[in-house]
């Protein structure tokens, strides 16, 4: 599709969801690129084959984004999508030649052990959240978010999934503290060392994306493993972060956590909940931005709601993006059964056409303001 074409597609849609018709229903092959949008998978591979998979999922599900990793933890490898400079750049430039709408590429690229693109692979080392908090030092927060940038950038990365904004209120969080991912325990430090931290990516062009809503830096567990419940040690001050940083403008996306907190929501993990997601993210905080899931494979909800389910309830819940590493564990075709199980939502009734057109408004807003589109 030529630019013209693209931006004369864009602005019919965004002109769809502006509109008050409920008469209106948008032909079904643009609900499919829609769709599409909503969905970011992990896929096997070092490169993009025109009959591989994740081409597949790209050139035939319309999917809008890709996760890459260096390790595949269903196989116990140390190979996945990441070994060097050069295999990494031809890989994306690869998987965005067979995108009709360009891709988030994403990567979780924190600092000091949360790094895909590690120092043993020739890439910088870089500090972990925590170390930049003890510092003391801002300058040093904005100057790591811009070497991550800058690694990202050469690469074809557009998305980093970082900072992460969790407050470290339990030094013995096997998914936080034990991996040094938190800046401070105090909020406010949090706040502004995140804030530094995008200042970098921003400067090398990256999208950031704050993690993970509403705070998991209580947990005595990781929702990685199974059901995570906060009700009895997270705080309001878990919020401070992220209100802080929504109200300077800096905040591209957010990341819900997969955490249960009965005095949130007496049902659901924030993942699946419209009270913490629209309720609290998009009303209370006034968060006008992306909202992508954490990864939908973990046990913490895959392991308690069924698939077809779990999509239904994070998509009502505000949720903009279904992120499913494939990693954890391994499923051909994913992206093409995410987007069919969408789709069949949608034919339902269960989940509303304007519904997705609002969250592909907001991908397409936040694609356009990176000059991915």
């Amino acid at each position: 599709m030529n630019k013209f074409l693209f931006f004369a597609f864009f602005s019919l849609i965004i002109g769809f969801a502006g509109c008050s018709s409920k008469n209106i229903s948008a032909p079904s092959s643009d609900l499919d690129a829609m769709i599409g949008q909503m969905v970011m998978v992990g896929f096997r591979g070092m490169e993009a084959k025109a009959d591989s998979l994740i081409v597949k999922d790209i050139r035939d599900a319309r999917i809008g984004g890709v996760i890459l990793f260096s390790k595949d933890c269903a196989l116990n490898s140390t190979e996945r999508n990441i070994a060097d400079y050069k295999q990494v750049k031809e890989l994306t430039a690869s998987l965005q030649t067979q995108a009709r709408i360009p891709l988030f590429i994403a990567a979780d690229q924190e600092g000091g052990l949360i790094c895909r693109f590690a120092a043993d692979r020739g890439f910088p080392a870089t500090s972990s959240a925590a170390e930049l908090g003890n510092s003391g030092d801002l300058s040093a927060a904005v100057k790591a978010g811009e070497i991550i940038g800058k690694t990202l950038s050469k690469v074809g990365v557009n998305v980093d999934f970082a900072p992460v904004v969790d407050v470290n209120r339990n030094a013995a969080n096997p998914v936080i503290a034990a991996l040094q991912r938190s800046f401070s325990d105090d909020p406010a430090i949090v706040a502004d060392f995140a804030g530094s931290f995008i200042d970098g990516l921003h400067s090398e062009k990256v999208i950031s994306c704050l993690k993970h809503f509403p705070g998991h830096g209580s947990s005595t567990a990781d929702s990685h493993k199974g059901f995570t419940d906060v009700t009895d040690s997270w705080s309001n001050e878990e919020l401070i972060p992220f209100r802080r940083l929504i109200k300077s403008h800096k905040v591209d996306m957010v990341m819900t956590a997969h955490i249960y907190n009965k005095n949130l929501d007496i049902k659901y993990p924030a993942t699946l909940s419209r009270a913490v997601i629209t309720g609290i993210l998009r009303k209370q905080l006034g968060f006008k931005g992306v909202i992508i899931t954490d990864d939908m494979q973990m046990q913490a909800v895959s392991g308690e709601y069924g698939f077809k389910d779990s999509v239904f309830k994070a998509v009502n819940a505000g949720a903009d993006i279904l992120l499913f590493g494939n990693n954890l564990i391994y499923e051909p075709g994913l992206g093409f059964k995410a987007v069919k199980v969408l789709k069949e939502l949608v034919r339902e009734g269960s989940i509303s056409e304007e519904r997705i057109k609002q969250s592909y408004k907001r991908i397409m807003n936040l694609k356009s303001r990176y000059h991915l589109i």
